[in-house]
């Protein structure tokens, strides 16, 4: 069985280095934002910390359970919680310290570059040096930073070195805004179970209708947890941004797209199974977005690396189906050695 399975490179893997933990403690806001409070309750579990820094720790697992690859990239919400100068600095720290891993293991370790959107200029910079200089397969942007998202002028730098340099875009969910935050403080909603997937697919339907990728046409984003509930809401984005636009006098802000909202989905998005580990749904992406567009992921360490994997290896799938999802597209999008 384990001889005849296709390569398994899982896409959404957390790490973290230590400084990035010292400086985490010393927020200020750690005791008074909830979401940075549920992170310092995970990070504050026995174990955890291992799991994100220890390499050896990480390949044990990898290898009970038949992971070839992670795609590694820092934990949520990275270094976007930082001023400008602190984010900076700790996302070339990171990406230099994550290339030192894939060149010592590299059949097992790709990566995705942390960059500070605090400062675009900057983190357009680190991603030249992250993609050319030490060969990095992306990178990993944890949604909002600060309230704002990518499709504000702001953030152009970014989207075009990302371009340039041929960098598909990790939106990995984080917590919400203080602008937004109120209304996911009750019944545990304020992070994964929720609120993440609230936000981030917020965040992409932004830069959908506010037209980013008829800017950039070229431009990748990868979205976990099957999208973030937006191939249900295809249909909906479709006619309803149709029936404005029909509208005599169209709201003020609204942006006249080259194309259907989905259209842009299905070209410019891919979508990753963690944390979605049920086959309808698997089932309803694939048919929706066709199967080049899906990709494995586990979310280690925050996912269960044998549910993920069992789910994946077990689902009823076309064999050529099941190798695309756990490899080849993996290898395409982020230019992976197969």
């Amino acid at each position: 069985m384990a001889q005849s399975r296709p390569r398994m490179i899982a896409t959404e893997e957390a790490f973290a280095i230590p400084e990035y933990f010292e400086a985490f403690k010393k927020l200020p806001t750690v005791s008074t934002h909830m979401g940075l409070r549920n992170a310092a309750r995970f990070y504050g579990a026995p174990g955890n910390v291992e799991r994100l820094t220890d390499i050896e720790v990480r390949l044990a697992e990898m290898d009970q359970y038949g992971v070839d690859m992670h795609l590694l990239s820092l934990t949520s919400p990275g270094v976007q919680i930082f001023d400008a100068d602190m984010g900076t600095s700790l996302a070339a720290l990171a990406n230099d310290r994550l290339a030192g891993f894939i060149k010592q293991y590299p059949k097992r370790f790709s990566g995705l570059a942390a960059v500070a959107p605090q400062d675009p200029q900057r983190a357009a910079a680190e991603i030249e040096r992250a993609m050319v200089h030490l060969g990095l397969n992306g990178i990993i942007i944890n949604s909002h930073t600060d309230g704002k998202f990518l499709d504000e002028p702001q953030f152009a730098p970014i989207l075009e070195a990302a371009v340039k340099y041929g960098a598909p875009i990790y939106l990995h969910p984080t917590f919400p805004s203080q602008t937004m935050e109120q209304p996911f403080e009750r019944y545990g909603m304020n992070s994964a179970i929720w609120a993440f997937g609230a936000e981030c697919s917020l965040h992409a339907v932004r830069m959908i209708l506010g037209g980013v990728f008829d800017r950039y046409p070229e431009l990748q984003i990868v979205l976990g947890h099957m999208g973030e509930g937006i191939p249900f809401w295809l249909y909906r984005l479709d006619d309803l941004h149709s029936t404005l636009m029909a509208f005599k006098k169209p709201p003020e802000d609204i942006v006249k797209l080259k194309r259907l909202p989905s259209e842009y989905f299905k070209d410019n998005f891919h979508i990753t199974t963690c944390g979605m580990l049920s086959t309808p749904i698997l089932n309803f992406c694939i048919e929706v977005l066709g199967i080049d567009r899906l990709i494995f992921s586990i979310d280690y360490p925050y996912g269960f690396t044998g549910k993920s994997t069992e789910f994946i290896l077990n689902t009823p799938l076309q064999a050529a189906y099941r190798a695309k999802i756990l490899h080849s597209n993996a290898e395409r999008v982020f230019k992976i050695t197969p």
